[in-house]
């Protein structure tokens, strides 16, 4: 196993997720700061929009648009050209936050969701994770998920990969041609590892914010880890890769005690490590 270190790219944040490189920026949801950004490669950060149910996960459609994930109010937010609107409302279907998604190259958006009233200190349930069709369809693909959170399409959008933080693992999916999954299985156990944001590199392997253990990690189908970054006690919270030639791991990291996240305390930081595996564009 390889160890590497990171560096500091960016920081003044509340608490960040959603990590996704695009047109030679990172975007990133500051969900406690209610607003989503870019940063440059070299650290200027821009404010982009401002949302004020907690933005989260994002997804880049064919039309230029990004839909954002906007949590408390349990919609999808499309922006463009500037302006915010409604792109899907999923409050009928789920009565908890929803969290991270990931979008197919057809569209198709899956949306995970807490399953439970998590910053309430509601009682931990399985969730589920819905699937939101670019004609506006909405239905559920997968129950019984240990708290689902990051995702990536791989095996040439054949595989749908998901993070199940309080299960300790990876589970996989086929994603069928109406946009359902089948075929669960285990892509890999992580043993106490808790997973949170994931993202794909070109060999298949999947790089794990492994949050509670404070740790980033390299993980192949089967559950071999061949790299990891030990952020010296912080939390790791998601991760992206990009850059220019792919080989950029943007680690989003959180610096300080999670009771002071609502009171709006500025310890989220982005920190980057150079690997050896480009990106495959997933999230």
């Amino acid at each position: 196993m390889k160890e590497l270190t990171t560096k500091p790219l960016a920081d003044d944040f509340v608490f960040l997720e959603g990590p996704r490189w695009h047109d030679g920026k990172l975007w990133v949801s500051d969900m406690f700061g209610n607003t989503v950004y870019t940063v440059t490669p070299d650290g200027k950060k821009e404010a982009v929009v401002e949302l004020p149910n907690r933005p989260s996960g994002m997804n880049f459609m064919a039309d230029g648009s990004v839909v954002i994930v906007s949590m408390t109010d349990r919609k999808l937010m499309r922006l463009q050209d500037g302006q915010l609107s409604e792109y899907a409302d999923l409050s009928d279907h789920l009565p908890y936050d929803i969290n991270d998604c990931v979008c197919a190259s057809n569209g198709d958006i899956y949306v995970g969701t807490f399953g439970y009233d998590v910053f309430g200190g509601g009682e931990a349930k399985p969730a589920s994770l819905t699937l939101v069709k670019p004609d506006g369809t909405i239905k559920t693909v997968a129950k019984d998920i240990q708290f689902p959170n990051g995702a990536v399409i791989t095996n040439g959008g054949k595989t749908l990969v998901l993070a199940e933080t309080w299960g300790c693992l990876l589970s996989a999916f086929d994603i069928e041609a109406d946009g359902s999954l089948s075929n669960r299985r285990v892509f890999a156990e992580l043993g106490e590892y808790t997973p949170d944001g994931i993202c794909l590199d070109a060999e298949g392997a999947i790089w794990v914010s492994a949050f509670d253990q404070g740790e980033f990690i390299r993980v192949l189908e089967g559950g071999e880890i061949t790299h990891k970054i030990n952020t010296g006690g912080k939390r790791a919270v998601a991760c992206n890769l990009g850059g220019v030639d792919g080989k950029t791991l943007f680690c989003l990291i959180y610096d300080g005690d999670l009771g002071d996240i609502p009171k709006g305390a500025r310890n989220a930081k982005i920190e980057t490590a150079t690997v050896e595996v480009a990106a495959s564009g997933s999230p």
